[in-house]
């Protein structure tokens, strides 16, 4: 289902509906118990997940190329220069306890210790906008604004639409309580550690070696 832009729309629409089906919760609560409670959700949406984005991928790759800015030769830096941040954020807030946001949850979150939620509660979403919004600038043709424009408007109406999620379900005051995080940079990278920063890098490492083979262009300016 690749070759024109209806399909790169179909696949986007497509993979934007699979998401906000997670935050209606009769939908949610029925898949979770067919597929045997919170961890079968997350694994069989995880796997839906990545075989909707190698749809748009497929997809964007086959879409026809329609102009709307002529690519600068500075424009080839921004992705390149942002991507490492990206990769980091990615990395530590898929690592770090969590109880705001996309992440591994908030079992084991520590107060005391954020780590990344010292920057942003939302530090995936970050990631994804950065991601997103990065490739849009080198990129100035119709199938690119539609996989990536859908994509960085998600991420950043995300930490909003979580953030009130979450003080439903907590409750204000302790919603309140534990996102009362102080912003200390020293302290986010101690608490992170060098295995996450590590992590990040690896990740951008291996971002740039799959981008010729897997999307078809080079990353380096």
């Amino acid at each position: 289902m690749t070759g024109g832009l209806w399909q790169l729309v179909l696949a986007v629409v497509v993979f934007l509906a699979s998401h906000s089906l997670t935050n209606r919760r009769v939908f949610r609560s029925r898949a979770e118990a067919a597929l045997g409670g919170s961890r079968g959700f997350t694994i069989a949406y995880s796997l839906l997940s990545l075989l909707l984005l190698g749809w748009m991928i497929a997809a964007y790759r086959d879409a026809p190329t329609v102009l709307v800015w002529g690519q600068q030769p500075w424009m080839r830096w921004v992705p390149v220069l942002v991507m490492p941040v990206a990769s980091i954020l990615a990395v530590a807030g898929l690592t770090t306890p969590n109880p705001f946001s996309i992440g591994p949850g908030g079992r084991g979150f520590d107060p005391a210790r954020p780590g990344i939620l010292r920057l942003t509660r939302h530090p995936v979403l970050w990631a994804a906008a950065l991601w997103a919004g990065a490739h849009i600038v080198p990129n100035g043709d119709v199938a690119a604004l539609t996989l990536f424009l859908p994509l960085v408007v998600l991420a950043l109406a995300g930490p909003r639409m979580l953030d009130r999620k979450r003080r439903r379900t907590l409750g204000f005051e302790d919603w309140s309580r534990l996102a009362a995080i102080p912003r200390d940079p020293v302290a986010m990278l101690r608490e992170m550690g060098w295995k996450r920063l590590l992590g990040g890098l690896l990740l951008y490492a291996a971002l740039l070696h799959l981008h010729e083979p897997v999307i078809g262009a080079s990353p380096w300016p």
